[in-house]
């Protein structure tokens, strides 16, 4: 075997079968693109299921192979449906990315009970829901596999008018270290991936802008971070690549988490 083609099997996907949560836009929408590139097969789910459709024939269009599944991630009932029709298609997901996710940008003190839920709910319950029936059929299934919880820089730094949003990214950080350590005797990693400011449909114009430009000139590497930046991340850890890789937080941000005050 040659370099490039040991190189090239250590990111290899295929015959595993990835589930993508929050997978109808953004960079849900993105990782289940390139981990189906890789070679697997995806399950992409969310709670619109019309704009899963068109990622599915979208995946289909270059030869890939995936199924779209509705999902709230915040209901146990849901999460645990969204397996069972995994399941019902003889799979098991043995990669699991964990990315639904909101947030509501309002100063603390005009947050209301409900938008603290509402972000807590989706963010840091919905993740913790979803690691845990993974992990359960995973054991059950006697099958190892990688879980990948999409966290924020946010987790470990703080921007006005996030409160909820951030206190949820350090929660999801600190529950990927405790799950590493209990799944680590089933042969289940856990880790998490911390994006920057990443350029989609719904900032970039926000980014765009003055205020965009001078929140750019703050991170070392000047620039703001693409979608395709979360790939080769995304693959480590989801393969063989990073198969000693568990409880970690790999911040994909050019340098903004390690920005001076």
């Amino acid at each position: 075997m040659t370099a490039h083609n040991k190189t090239s099997a250590l990111f290899n996907l295929e015959g595993r079968t990835a589930l993508v949560t929050g997978a109808s836009s953004g960079i849900g929408h993105h990782i289940a693109l390139t981990l189906a590139q890789a070679g697997a097969r995806v399950v992409v789910a969310a709670r619109r299921v019309d704009r899963l459709d068109t990622l599915v024939k979208e995946i289909e269009l270059f030869g890939g192979h995936a199924y779209a599944v509705p999902l709230d991630v915040t209901s146990a009932a849901s999460v645990s449906a969204c397996f069972d029709a995994i399941e019902a298609q003889g799979l098991v997901a043995d990669i699991i990315v964990s990315n639904a996710g909101v947030t509501v940008a309002k100063p603390a003190l005009e947050q209301t009970e409900q938008d603290w839920d509402q972000v807590l709910d989706t963010n840091l319950k919905g993740c913790w829901l979803v690691n845990t029936e993974a992990a359960r059929r995973l054991v059950k299934q006697k099958q190892p596999g990688s879980i990948i919880n999409i966290s924020s820089i946010l987790g470990e730094r703080v921007a006005g008018a996030v409160v909820g949003y951030s206190a949820s990214k350090a929660g999801v950080i600190q529950f990927t270290k405790s799950l590493a350590l209990e799944f680590a005797r089933y042969g289940i990693r856990v880790n998490a991936v911390l994006p920057g400011y990443v350029v989609t449909d719904l900032n970039s114009d926000f980014l765009a802008s003055e205020a965009g430009k001078k929140l750019e000139s703050r991170i070392p590497f000047r620039r703001f971070c693409q979608m395709s930046d979360m790939d080769g991340p995304i693959l480590l850890l989801a393969s063989d690549a990073g198969k000693a890789m568990t409880g970690t937080s790999l911040a994909v941000d050019w340098g903004h988490l390690v920005s001076s005050l």
